[in-house]
């Protein structure tokens, strides 16, 4: 067919998005600006690639927030099922662990995408490496190639750049003030799924950084982090970063946990008041509470001398223990990030009304998620939403004015 398609950024959505139109009989390429792709895809696979989650499709859609409505209608086409299915089609098979979280067989994600760029050459797409977006000329897409740049015009595109997280494997924002020159409006990008700042005293860094707090619950959530020497990492501080992250935006903010979560406070207190009043703090604490090492650290850390000779004091900080955060850690740490395209940029098939045969997919819309498959679920359905609206466009579009080849 006589189309000029393109895929701008070879990441899981640009390459579902390059997938379903070449499945349709269109040459699609994929321009990407690292020497590979799906660079991020293959990172976040060396621990155990999390390529979704198994929960009912209800509670899966409520891990998206705010931005629910809009993603709905693509995580219902491509939700949880069907990411499971598709793998299945590339030859990989899936588990679903103790948590509930999807992973392949192998674990890695160099097999998936392995076999994924395989059915994408047999469908006839290119895939062009080193090939950086660096904006618009008038109606053309200028790319910076190890050959000099270029300047071409197509009959559709979907951007698929992803937001600001990861910034050395791609996802660096270049393209937020290229799209706010056309008037589209970005909101700010921020950290998600990221750690934070806190103002450990010398001597608590110098005996726990690197420690895991294991066995605690934060937000009625159970889970685990771990003490760094800037401040606080770790699944269970990333289920709480965005209610975090956005609460530190507005004044003071703690992270608050309990640190013995199978003792009631009553039964604490009373415990914590049988210890001799002159026994240390650290003996008080493992007879009295079952603490020690990192957690009574956190303890002494964070309560007075006078208040560690109160037992009810003592109980009531063991339960709800108040770690004050100074500041989320820099995005370029972060998982991922909250942010990007405003929805009232797109329309239903994700195509933006100022660039009539340009869609977006992935990171780039105004959406976050926690970790555990939700992620790149919405990723891949998104990339597959804006692949089908392209479509639809080609086949309606006469010409495509502003997007023809030269």
């Amino acid at each position: 067919m006589d189309k000029r398609i393109a895929i701008i950024g070879g990441g899981p959505a640009g390459l579902m998005a390059a997938e379903v139109i070449s499945a349709a009989g269109y040459a699609v390429t994929v321009y990407e600006g690292m020497p590979t792709v799906g660079r991020k895809f293959l990172m976040a696979g060396k621990s155990g690639l999390n390529l979704t989650h198994a929960e009912p499709m209800d509670n899966f859609l409520g891990r998206f927030g705010e931005a629910r409505g809009r993603l709905e209608p693509a995580l219902r086409a491509f939700g949880n099922e069907q990411v499971r299915a598709w793998t299945a089609g590339l030859g990989v098979e899936t588990f679903v662990g103790s948590s509930g979280r999807v992973f392949p067989k192998a674990m890695k994600g160099s097999p998936l995408l392995r076999s994924w760029l395989k059915r994408l050459a047999e469908q006839g797409v290119q895939i062009l490496t080193r090939h950086r977006w660096r904006g618009f000329d008038g109606d053309g897409f200028v790319f910076e190639t190890p050959a000099g740049d270029k300047c071409e015009t197509f009959d559709a595109v979907v951007l698929a750049l992803g937001g600001a997280s990861w910034p050395r494997l791609g996802s660096d924002a270049s393209w937020v003030p290229w799209l706010e020159e056309r008037g589209i409006g970005v909101e700010k990008l921020r950290p998600a799924n990221c750690g934070f700042d806190v103002k450990w005293s010398e001597h608590f860094i110098e005996r726990f950084a690197g420690a895991p707090v294991k066995s605690v619950t934060a937000d009625g959530q159970s889970g685990e982090f771990v003490i760094s020497r800037h401040g606080i990492e770790g699944s269970l501080v990333y289920a709480q970063s965005a209610r975090l992250r956005d609460a530190l935006e507005c004044g003071p903010a703690a992270f608050v946990i309990d640190l013995a979560p199978g003792r009631t406070l009553a039964r604490l207190e009373q415990d914590l008041a049988r210890q001799p009043s002159k026994a240390s703090f650290s003996n008080r604490m493992r007879k009295g509470a079952g603490l020690d090492g990192v957690k009574a650290g956190l303890v002494r850390e964070f309560t007075s001398e006078a208040e560690r000779g109160e037992a009810r004091v003592m109980a009531r900080a063991i339960k709800a223990l108040a770690i004050p955060l100074v500041r989320p850690r820099p995005i370029a740490e972060a998982i991922s990030a909250a942010g990007g395209l405003r929805w009232s940029e797109v329309d239903s098939h994700l195509m933006l009304s100022r660039l009539p045969g340009v869609f977006v997919a992935g990171e780039m819309l105004d959406w976050e998620a926690p970790t555990g498959g939700y992620l790149l679920t919405a990723c891949l359905a998104t990339g597959r939403l804006a692949g089908a609206g392209a479509l639809a466009h080609l086949k309606s579009a006469v010409g495509a004015p502003g997007r023809k080849g030269r």
